[in-house]
């Protein structure tokens, strides 16, 4: 199935959603890749605030490149989403309600997915230049020093994925 998604998500787009589904997302979306990540854990774990609302987030794991000119942002391809596994379930008990990036998931992210009725959406690896097109709008939030891996808050239109993983746990990558 083919659909178009503005964002936030909604609980009812999230229990309509099935892996292998297509998508075009429209709205705010947030990056964050492993050092932006560990220093969220890190101010969790302090009792900190985050850099911006986690509750009804979608999570894109991307680093861009440095914008051309004329440009919003460089290549915008995903990266491996495992690595940050270890930090995600947190996350979601804090309400995140998706994610972007490429490659499996572990079970304790699925689990924890499947607590809290959120999903997982594969972006295609690879493509950066073709997803960099998508978004119309980046501003630094959070992290400046990471260069790169600072959290950007973006606003993308159609940017296609696919689901990988839905909100039941069914799994893409297992079943293909």
């Amino acid at each position: 199935m083919e659909r178009h998604i503005k964002l936030p998500l909604t609980e009812q787009d999230i229990r309509e959603l099935h892996a292998g589904d297509y998508v075009y997302l429209t709205g705010e979306i947030y990056t964050a890749r492993d050092a932006a990540h560990k220093r969220m854990k890190e101010a969790l774990d302090r009792k900190s605030g985050l850099p911006f609302e986690i509750s009804g987030s979608v999570v894109y794991y991307m680093g861009p490149s440095p914008a051309r000119e004329g440009r919003v942002i460089g290549s915008a391809g995903p990266t491996t989403s495992s690595r940050m596994d270890r930090y995600v379930p947190s996350l979601l008990d804090l309400g995140m309600k998706g994610m972007i990036g490429k490659g499996k998931r572990s079970a304790q992210v699925i689990d924890a997915m499947r607590r809290n009725r959120c999903v997982y959406f594969a972006a295609v690896g690879g493509a950066g230049a073709l997803l960099s097109k998508c978004i119309k709008k980046s501003e630094s939030v959070a992290y400046e020093d990471l260069g790169t891996e600072a959290i950007r808050k973006l606003y993308v239109e159609d940017f296609p994925a696919i689901v990988a993983i839905d909100s039941e746990g069914r799994d893409l990558y297992a079943s293909v």
